[in-house]
């Protein structure tokens, strides 16, 4: 992503304490979706922001609410602000930035998230705070049991609008608006404009500013792409190493469809010398905050995931992705992919392929509107040298029959040889191409 240079942050109408905070955390330039959403959330306009995952969302609304709010005080129960996040990492995240934009103002913030304690989240609301940073299923249970009020809410922020629909959050989301106040200011964020969140757009948002700084489901221009043919899904593991021996591999994700495999690829990668650490829903908060924040501090090189780290976590400088699996949604592949490649870095990003996955592929590369390159391992022997050199067939039938004679049944066992020959020939394609003193305790020490 090419960031602009000729506008400053000091030009968007911010204010001195929230610039000297900029400034503190190293920033000048505003991402595109900054330039454009600050100062039009600074006219108290609702927001439609539509931007591929890396370019910069989440300071897009953190920073102006922090000017926004910096004149009024919160109530006991009654938080002035509610920011909606689909998972836990993401909402820790935003917390996160509160914490660094906000360091020149009195402004208090809360985490309401699944998987912790509640106590300590409730002594929080009974405070009053300014900033309420939730995930929804959490968040109507402590309504419900009357522990928090949301009548002063004056801001509402949908973060990940595309990814609450995938983790089927929609009715709770539509449950949590119709409990605010009518008259409020709401940014609505999404990396993908499916009918459904269109829909939600539609009945959230008055009159709302619309902000694209991209095209929805693109994918970075400075990322690599490419996908590496396996015969078979235990071809994995091999063809994983040779490429992490070949590549310099700085840091990197791994996803996996199924959560049962993160640990089997954990154990693999540390058999065989490769830090590693997973990360998937079932893991206790305390685990999954335990694993982020050593990736995060290159304690560990690679993190075994699963979708529920595609989306907002944002980890400097990651220099690949490898997708274990194809995924299963092609949107997924967006946002797997766009770890890396993340505020104008480059990226290189590996897709695993069986045979089974060619019309997958084909959607993904529909999406984002080009063919993606074959990568094989080592680069060693072009497309038509291989096909002469063909490998024999897996599955030797034990005796040849003496009077071979024609049959039904041989067609169809040819057709099956011959796409496993395809896809063979295919495989050897030569490519040519921390969280401040204000954050939770569960968040400090990890």
């Amino acid at each position: 992503m090419e960031l602009k240079e000729t506008v400053e942050f000091k030009d968007l109408g911010l204010s001195e304490a929230v610039l000297r905070a900029i400034a503190d955390a190293g920033y000048k330039h505003p991402t595109p979706i900054q330039e454009q959403t600050i100062p039009i959330t600074l006219m108290c306009r609702d927001v439609l922001g539509l931007a591929q995952t890396g370019t910069g969302k989440t300071g897009a609304f953190t920073i102006p609410m922090i000017d926004i709010l910096s004149g009024g005080r919160a109530k006991a129960r009654m938080p002035r602000s509610l920011i909606l996040s689909p998972t836990r990492e993401l909402a820790a995240q935003i917390s996160e930035n509160f914490v660094k934009y906000g360091k020149h103002h009195p402004l208090t913030q809360a985490l309401i998230v699944g998987g912790t304690s509640m106590d300590e989240q409730i002594r929080n609301l009974d405070r009053g705070v300014d900033v309420l940073i939730a995930t929804p299923g959490r968040l109507l249970d402590l309504f419900q049991r009357g522990k928090i009020l949301l009548a002063d809410i004056k801001i509402l922020v949908i973060d990940e609008a595309d990814r609450m629909l995938d983790m089927g959050f929609i009715p709770d989301l539509e449950k949590i608006v119709s409990i605010l106040p009518p008259l409020r200011q709401t940014l609505f964020f999404s990396a993908t404009m499916p009918p459904e969140i269109k829909k939600l757009a539609d009945k959230f948002l008055s009159n709302p500013k619309v902000v694209s700084v991209s095209a929805p489901s693109s994918v970075a221009d400075n990322v690599e792409h490419f996908i590496v043919n396996v015969p078979h899904f235990r071809d994995k593991q091999s063809t994983f190493y040779k490429i992490f021996q070949q590549e310099d591999v700085k840091n990197a994700f791994v996803f996996c469809n199924r959560k049962r495999d993160i640990n089997d690829v954990c154990r693999f990668m540390k058999s065989k010398g490769i830090k590693a650490a997973g990360l998937h829903g079932d893991m206790e908060q305390d685990q999954r905050t335990d694993a982020l924040n050593t990736f995060k501090s290159g304690l560990t090189q690679v993190l075994v995931c699963s979708d529920v780290a595609a989306r907002g976590l944002d980890v400097q400088g990651m220099s690949h992705v490898f997708n274990w699996d194809v995924p299963h949604n092609p949107e997924d592949y967006v946002h797997r992919t766009g770890r890396t490649g993340r505020a104008g870095a480059q990226g290189r990003a590996f897709t695993f392929s069986t045979p089974n996955d060619f019309k997958s592929v084909g959607l993904i590369e529909k999406l984002i509107g080009k063919k993606i390159n074959v990568f094989s391992p080592g680069g060693k022997a072009p497309a038509a040298a291989a096909s002469e050199a063909a490998p024999p067939p897996r599955h030797k039938p034990r005796h040849e029959p003496k009077h071979p004679s024609p049959s039904k049944r041989h067609p169809p066992r040819e057709q099956k040889r011959s796409r496993h020959e395809e896809h063979h020939n295919i495989l050897s394609e030569e490519n040519n191409g921390r969280f401040g003193e204000d954050a939770p305790s569960f968040l400090k020490g990890k």
